[in-house]
């Protein structure tokens, strides 16, 4: 962009700017509750424009062909002005959410939440950070004529970035092939699997090989051997990209939550050049790591890969290796893993293989076949010939048997020949019964020649290959026991080696004997004498794992009678396993309140000392806790009335949910209380309150939870309805002391969970046709699909450019469809959140999107005045409905798809028969625009909803108008009918939910509730009062000692804005968009005085320090000063040059301090009504105004005023105050700066009022709440 463009698009964002700040500006009269933000808003807009205009006098200056930095500003220049775009049309939208009010004052919704704002401001600051440094380049550069010096810095610092250090991913520590956890596991012999292991290397060198290549095999084939020998060969052949190899009940190596940070981490070490990429993509999502599998493998990997800018597309393949993929614990995670996989294929810069090795299980069997054709190839291992397979195991058993002849000076001629081939066919085709048995022979103490000959006893065909693998071990160590002995040992295999094999997780040999309150001498001796059948670290701190997960389906499996000593019961193990967990936790240095000792109620989860949180949460505890209720579910037992379930929960439940924070495992309780639920006996009627109870405690605020670990004690109880069994129980554990005094909920609401992670405004929200899901669409371009049971995100689907406006989900539930402003329809996979197609074609925005009910088709609509109908499986388009005149905003296709209804802006409803693209009727009889459109169950009826507050039944066959349905007051905005067809709803903008009698027409019921928005809360000086001021012209006073409403103060025409109390507590001054203050007597209620003569609403009121004057502020642009005993008008201070919106009395009543929107702040002298001094202002919106209690300066809502020193008297400094240390900021109310007590979501409001240890909160709807803090 050269310095012509340059400037002319800095004029144009001058310009923006300047329409948002007059757009903010009128927000700033007529809405109360979001001054702040609004502020913030136009605040930035302002600076942008600051550093722009003086951008704008370099370009139009006789060096600007000299500004190479500034000129260069391209892309950041169009992107502000696109932004600032969009910021004017959100704001231009949020003028027409709301029907106008009395006095055309609360015509405005703002339409951001102070998240959003967060994120507007953000992204502003950003690029006036860019423009401020281009600026100050170039100005360097032309001062100092250091042009080329300045761009070889630049490229110094671009060399620097690249060599930062690699990107910090959480990893599976001991997944890969070569960790250190899989040192000492075998590979392949010399002259073994050597022609599978060719297959494996044609297939990675063959340029035209598939990209996957799945070995399977059933349990002991040798899978693994082959996967490492396969990993160690590919990365001497420089070939190896990665590897992951799954182990289950071994924390990250089971399950995939750490498999593509692992895979990555592994790829970047041998690509570099897919270091930018991941660290972009880590900075735009720190949580990144923890997001979906599909986001993950899309940023991580693929993104990564196909950004390689020197591609080597016929070099060779990188090959990543997964090994027992079966043994990763989530199917679901499996089959999106092999989806995800499957697009490995799509790699164009450097070419791509994946290995995979697993048991041939029916769910990953149904997942390769669902991939394309060509994209894979596979071998079946126990199907590879007999004669290969038994020359590999006597090659095995030759090296291995060997070696122990040697080491244990045996004869040359042990074993005998006929010894051999008789383990030969008993091994064929399991490779673990060969490696097992040889570990076996060489057991110390024992002698191998005596060992081999046990082994070979089992050959009849009563046992399996499993059993002859292991019997021999354990026959052996039984039968070396004493007699009267043998009965214990099986006792102490039972409880140790069963609690081995049924761990969730390993733990290591003194975590072991901890949970299972042993000694740890007397564990070690019985696992010291199982090292053939277990890996035992050295190190007792690290976890004692199965050498294979056969030796668990030997144990858990009940055979030949034979074997039968040695099985596990499952049910009884895991039974006495969750009594073992609860012991634990229940004991003194178990689980108990705030158990790191951190004494700070509001300290973060990521603010706590890692080592401080392991040495009072050791690893036998942390199982515990994360476990406890996998061993209950599979243990069958039943929570009853009275158990040890029941009464753990009712002394430890806060403990446990505070100690799963610290763990990092909060989100896991969503799915543990499930569980919990669903283990209820029925007939425990209070297990089963208790337990429901939690279910809706631990739902609602888990996500405090995982943030915050120790708001559990307050804010949890604090906010629990009063009917909560939850919060009966542990109300006095409440830390620090805080009791809502009035506006708590009684019991439950209907809302369930509330789902946050958006950043801007919600358009639309959908379930999934199973209820498994909910979609949203929101205007920060992102579409995100939650999980209803847990409240988890599970996919954020991004690639909108363009606020998103519906979504819906196939009948299937497979696909979403999303329809956005970017005039583009994207679907999207709802297993893996990839986009599958990209539906173009429309000139303007897309409000509307459905599927038909066989879900083959999609119809979208358009401000284009078009309908598209597209075919789901190939994304054509197969028609272009064209009628309408002005923008369609709803379309539904008819229960039997014959037929697709579209309603618009002018006035009309269209039907269109799907097969032809005709329109078969036109509905004509509505006034104003149609907002919705339903055909009713059986297709005979259409419903139709418009902005001129009616609802119009019509006959689908003849189009004629059956009904007109009357009586609601506001704009219509969504319909619908019942499951039957017998009844229509309405939801109207006037706050009522109408049903109507589809038959007759009749009106069934109203459903209301709604009242207006709290404007303003104050309290009485004595705090003994609150006042509480509304959008529907009411006052409320409230006493705060027993939460009863004292008074109702009506007489205003308008809105209240403002309210205070008298120093004496005894009247209450109100101020109106009627342009009246208003002053009522506290103890009756009664107006005693109407203050009239402003000519504008009025924004501000406030009482003299003295009780003998009131100060009024107005749009009118004037201050007023009222007697109060007279009502007469003493003064009115005029010179403000724009609206005033916040006035004040000095401590000693002398001077009234106004603030305008001139950006000025005005003294006046209180006895003579002049002006003493005009004091400027930072920020043109001031909506906060006091004086510091010494009286020298005075503080706004965004910063502080030094008053001149001829303005101090020390009638101020002989003043004392004590200065208010509470404070609301965001969603935690702080003391002294410090977090004291999270603000769930519906409690955070704009609107408060603090006195001393007293908070006041008003909100939507008329609730004020009172909260006092000891």
């Amino acid at each position: 962009m050269d310095g012509i463009s340059a400037a002319a698009s800095v004029i144009t964002i001058v310009d923006a700017s300047a329409k948002i700040t007059s757009l903010c500006f009128q927000y700033l009269i007529a809405v109360k509750n979001a001054r702040t933000d609004i502020e913030r808003v136009s605040r930035k807009a302002g600076d942008i424009t600051c550093v722009l205009l003086q951008i704008e006098n370099l370009l139009n200056g006789q060096d600007a062909a000299r500004l190479a930095t500034t000129a260069g500003l391209s892309t950041a220049l169009i992107r502000c002005l696109k932004e600032l775009t969009e910021l004017e049309s959100k704001l231009e939208l949020g003028k027409n959410r709301r029907p106008i009010r009395p006095f055309g004052m609360r015509s405005l919704q703002w339409p951001f939440t102070s998240t959003q704002v967060d994120k507007v401001v953000s992204g502003l600051e950003g690029y006036e950070r860019t423009f401020t440094l281009a600026l100050q380049v170039d100005q360097t550069g032309l001062t100092l004529g250091l042009d080329r010096k300045l761009t070889l810095v630049a490229d110094d610092t671009q060399v620097i970035r690249q060599r930062i250090d690699l990107i910090n991913l959480p990893i599976a520590t001991s997944a890969s092939y070569s960790s250190y956890a899989e040192q000492h596991n075998a590979q392949c012999l010399p002259n073994t699997r050597t022609d599978l292991l060719q297959t494996i290397a044609d297939w990675a060198t063959d340029k035209d090989g598939k990209s996957i290549f799945w070995i399977s095999g059933m349990a002991g084939t040798g899978k693994s051997t082959i996967a490492r020998t396969a990993a160690q060969s590919l990365a001497k052949a420089g070939q190896l990209g990665a590897s992951f190899l799954f182990k289950k009940g071994e924390g990250d190596r089971g399950n995939a939550s750490r498999f593509f940070t692992t895979i990555a981490t592994d790829l970047v070490s041998r690509e570099p050049s897919m270091l930018p990429s991941i660290r972009q993509a880590l900075n735009e999502d720190p949580a990144l790591p923890e997001r979906t599998l599909s986001d993950q493998f899309e940023k991580l990997i693929l993104e990564p890969l196909s950004g390689i800018k020197q591609a080597r597309s016929h070099g060779p393949a990188r090959v990543i290796v997964i090994d027992a993929l079966d043994e990763c614990e989530a199917e679901k995670d499996i089959r999106v893993i092999l989806k995800l996989l499957a697009r490995t294929k799509d790699v164009q810069t450097v070419p791509l293989r994946v290995l995979v090795t697993s048991r041939p299980e029916l769910h990953i069997r149904l997942g390769f076949q669902a991939m394309s054709n060509g994209t894979y190839q596979d071998m079946v291992l126990h199907e590879v010939p007999r004669s290969t397979i038994e020359h590999d195991i006597r090659l095995f058993l030759i090296h291995e048997l060997d070696d122990i002849q040697r080491k244990r000076s045996l004869p040359s001629n042990w074993p005998s020949e006929d010894q051999l081939q008789a383990l030969v066919e008993l091994a064929v085709p399991l490779f673990i019964f060969a490696a097992t048995v040889c570990r076996y022979v060489n057991t110390r103490g024992g002698s191998p020649v005596d060992n081999l000959d046990k082994v070979l006893k089992y050959q009849k065909s009563t046992f399996s290959q499993i059993d002859r693998t292991y019997l021999p071990v354990l026959d052996q160590l039984l039968s070396e026991q004493e007699e009267d002995g043998k009965d214990m040992w099986l006792q102490n295999f039972q409880a140790i080696v069963g609690s081995i094999v049924l761990l969730q997780s390993p733990l290591s040999l003194v975590a072991l004997a901890r949970l299972l309150q042993k000694p740890q001498n007397k564990v070690q001796f019985l696992l010291d004498e199982l090292r053939s059948v277990l890996s035992i670290p050295d190190d007792e701190t690290v976890p004692i794992t199965l050498l294979h997960l056969s030796f668990r389906d030997f144990l858990v499996d009940s055979g030949p009678q034979g074997k039968k000593l040695f099985c596990i019961d499952e049910k009884s193990m895991h039974e006495r396993l969750v009594s073992q967990c609860f012991e634990l936790m229940s004991a003194p240095n178990g689980l108990r309140q705030d158990i790191c000792g951190i004494s700070k109620p509001g300290i973060l989860r990521r603010e706590i000392d890692e080592v401080t949180i392991a040495s009072k949460l050791p690893p036998e505890l942390q199982y515990a806790c994360r476990y406890w209720v996998d061993h209950l579910e599979h243990s069958q037992r039943k929570i009853e009335d009275g158990d040890e379930t029941h009464l753990f929960l009712q002394k430890h439940l806060l403990h446990w949910l505070e100690a799963m924070s610290l763990i990092k495992e909060a989100s896991q309780c969503v799915h543990l209380v499930a569980k919990l639920r669903a283990t209820v006996a029925p007939s425990s009627t209070t297990c089963t309150d208790f337990v429901h109870d939690i279910s809706r405690f631990v739902l609602r605020f888990v996500s405090m939870l995982t943030d915050a670990p120790l708001q559990i004690y307050s804010s949890a109880l604090v906010f629990s309805p009063e009917a909560s069994v939850a919060r009966r129980i542990f109300v006095e554990q409440v830390q620090p002391r805080v009791t809502m005094l009035f506006g708590w909920e009684t019991d439950w609401d209907a809302c369930r969970n509330v789902f946050e992670g958006h950043t801007d405004s919600i358009s639309a929200v959908v379930f999934s046709p199973d209820g498994q899901l909910v979609a949203s669409a929101s205007d920060d371009r992102t579409v995100r699909l939650w999980e209803t049971a847990t409240g988890q995100c599970s996919s954020v689907l991004q690639g909108h450019t363009g606020y998103i406006h519906a979504v819906a989900f196939s009948p299937d539930g497979q696909l979403v469809a999303s329809a956005s402003y970017d005039k583009t329809v994207r679907l999207w996979e709802t297993a893996t959140g990839q986009c599958s197609s990209v539906l173009q074609g429309y000139t303007g925005y897309i409000r509307a999107v459905v599927f038909s009910p066989e879900g083959q088709l999609v119809a979208s609509a358009s401000d284009d005045s078009t309908v598209r109908l597209w075919e789901t499986a190939t994304g054509q388009c197969s028609s272009v409905l064209q009628g309408h005149t002005g923008y369609i905003r709803a379309v539904v296709f008819s229960p039997d798809r014959q037929l697709v209804a579209s309603a618009s802006d002018d006035s009309t409803v269209r039907l269109w028969e799907t097969a032809t693209g005709q329109c078969s009727r036109v509905l004509q009889g509505h006034t104003e625009d149609i907002s919705a459109v339903a055909f009713s169950p059986h297709g005979q009826l259409v419903a139709s909803a418009s902005d001129d507050s009616t609802v119009r039944l019509w006959e689908t066959a003849t189009g004629q108008c059956s009904s007109v349905l009357q009586g609601h007051t506001g704009y219509i905005s969504a319909v619908a009918f019942s499951p039957d067809g017998q009844l229509v709803a309405s939801a109207s903008g006037d706050s009522t939910v109408r049903l109507w009698e589809t038959v007759t027409g009749q009106r069934s019921s109203v459903l209301q509730g709604h009242t207006e928005d709290i404007s303003a809360v104050a309290f009485s000086p004595d705090g003994q009062l609150v006042a509480s001021a509304s959008y529907n012209s009411t006052v409320r006073l409230w006493e705060t000692a027993t939460g009863q409403c004292s008074s109702v103060l009506q007489g205003h025409t308008g809105y209240i804005s403002a309210v205070a109390f008298s120093p004496d507590g005894q009247l209450v001054a109100s101020a109106s968009g009627d342009s009246t203050v208003r002053l009522w007597e506290t103890a009756t209620g009664q107006c005693s005085s109407v203050l009239q003569g402003h000519t504008g609403y009025i924004r501000a009121v406030v009482f003299s320090p003295d009780g003998q004057l009131v100060a009024s502020a107005s749009s009118d642009r004037t201050v007023r000063l009222w007697e109060i005993v007279t009502g007469q008008c003493s003064s009115v201070l005029q010179g403000h040059t724009g609206y005033i919106r916040a006035v004040a009395f000095s401590p000693d009543g002398q001077l009234v301090a106004s603030a305008s929107g001139d950006r000025t702040v005005r003294l006046w002298e209180t006895a003579t009504g002049q002006c003493s001094s005009v004091l400027e202002s930072k920020v043109t919106f001031v909506d906060s105004l006091a004086f510091s209690h010494d009286g020298q300066a005075l503080h706004t809502n965004s910063f502080y005023i030094p008053l001149p020193s001829s303005l101090i008297t020390t009638t101020y400094i002989q003043q004392k105050y004590l200065p208010c240390v509470i404070t609301v900021k965001d969603q935690w109310i702080t003391n002294y700066g410090q977090r004291l007590l999270w603000l769930p979501s519906e409690f955070r409001s704009d609107t408060l009022a603090i006195h001393k240890d007293m908070v006041c909160l008003g909100y939507n709807h008329g609730r004020v709440v009172l909260l006092k803090l000891q």
